[in-house]
């Protein structure tokens, strides 16, 4: 397939595309999230409403153009973050990224999301490997990758450097490839 479904779920969380009926709710999401996005998101300086309806709009470009795909992520219902693949490191591959609300931090709803994002990711075409990127600051994220199989394939320098508050300007690359999740997967 070219693009994943428009829906997904895995555990006790809902991803779906993101819609523009979704404004108040992500925006909602962002403004009670701000101190814990700012020292990592460098868009969340800038929140507001138009930059929500601009990433709404841009969401559905990127969908198009099957460059990213950007979901909501839910549970009972309620919008408690946003994950996506995207398009970015180069042919056969994926990267994934993610946040949550932090009232929905530490339940492992962050690896839920991220594992059906990998699912979905190996049932595309052409894809053979996923990664996650963050910054060395931020262990969290890297948490996430860990938990899912992910190996740690480097650190390197962000040339230009720390770009949010809580970065070191680091950049951590996490990868899991075809064959691993297959490994892992029959496993389990």
């Amino acid at each position: 397939m070219d693009e994943p479904a428009e829906s997904l779920s895995s555990g006790h969380v809902e991803l779906r595309r993101w819609r523009m009926s979704d404004l108040n709710a992500l925006e909602q999401a962002i403004r009670e999230s701000l101190d814990h996005l700012m020292p990592w998101m460098p868009w969340a300086a800038a929140h507001g409403r138009q930059p929500t309806v601009d990433f709404l709009i841009w969401s559905q470009e990127e969908w198009e153009a099957r460059r990213g795909f950007h979901y909501a992520i839910t549970s009972s219902d309620t919008v408690i973050g946003s994950c996506s693949l995207n398009r970015r490191i180069g042919a056969g591959g994926l990267d994934i990224g993610y946040w949550l609300h932090p009232q929905s931090t530490g339940r492992g709803l962050a690896t839920m999301a991220t594992a059906a994002l990998v699912c979905q990711g190996f049932q595309m075409a052409g894809i053979d490997h996923l990664e996650i990127h963050h910054d060395a600051a931020n262990p969290a994220s890297g948490a996430v990758a860990l938990r899912l199989g992910f190996t740690e394939i480097e650190r390197t320098p962000v040339p230009e450097g720390p770009v949010a508050p809580g970065e070191v300007g680091i950049d951590v690359v996490w990868r899991m490839t075809v064959d691993q999740w297959s490994a892992l997967t029959s496993e389990g």
